[in-house]
């Protein structure tokens, strides 16, 4: 496998659709159509949080086209469900949801520490918070209902690519019960705990994560 890093500019607003975009599919197929512009065959598709579920739907879509996936802290469903933990209940959700709608820049300023985690770090959080804020809030209202009320555990089946799940010691978005449940629905992937904290390890651990990746993909070759 030929590892080859592409830089890609901001999507253009204008090219946005509440319809397309009310589910994973829509992000999936913008993943498949980057690919096909880019004649990409066999790449690998490193996907953060929900975005590890659009690499697997992308994968799907287009299997010519993706041939590994790296998992960073994913989850396929953030609501508890009976035999499954995904870290919030369903009350959880909709006040987190309401929030988001009533009040956009306040749920950031509140929201980013709490996915950063790393408390003694604030910067990181900051960091974060400021990227939530550069977003347009009624696109972030969508995405953020289309990731916390899907449900791509029965997607996972499907994988048959090379995988590879990264999880945090401490992660209360994706807490390690949803690390274990991605790779066993997996078959054959291979999952990897970081010494790290929080939910975005590539921001505050990324030499760890770097190096759980860069390891991954070596092998492949």
């Amino acid at each position: 496998m030929t590892v080859e890093v592409r830089v890609l500019q901001r999507g253009e607003p204008s090219a946005f659709s509440e319809d397309r975009y009310a589910s994973l599919d829509g992000y999936a197929r913008d993943v498949v159509e980057v690919c096909e512009a880019l004649d990409l065959r066999d790449a690998a598709f490193v996907g953060h949080s929900v975005s590890a579920m659009i690499g697997v739907l992308a994968a799907d879509m287009a299997p010519d086209r993706i041939g590994a996936l790296v998992m960073v802290a994913p989850s396929p469903r953030y609501i508890d469900d009976d035999g499954y933990r995904g870290g919030f209940s369903a009350e959880d959700i909709d006040e987190l949801l309401a929030s988001l709608d009533s009040n956009y820049l306040g749920w950031s300023a509140a929201m980013a520490p709490v996915i950063m985690g790393n408390a003694e770090r604030p910067e990181l959080g900051e960091e974060l918070k400021n990227s939530f804020c550069a977003t347009d809030p009624d696109m972030a209202r969508v995405f953020a209902r289309t990731t916390f009320l899907s449900d791509s555990r029965d997607d996972l089946k499907g994988v048959s690519v090379p995988t590879l799940v990264l999880e945090c010691t401490q992660d209360v978005i994706a807490p390690r019960e949803v690390g274990a449940f991605v790779q066993q629905a997996i078959a054959g992937s291979t999952l990897v705990t970081l010494e790290a904290t929080g939910h975005c390890p590539h921001l505050s651990a990324p030499e760890a994560t770097n190096q759980a990746i860069v390891e991954f993909l070596a092998a492949l070759r």
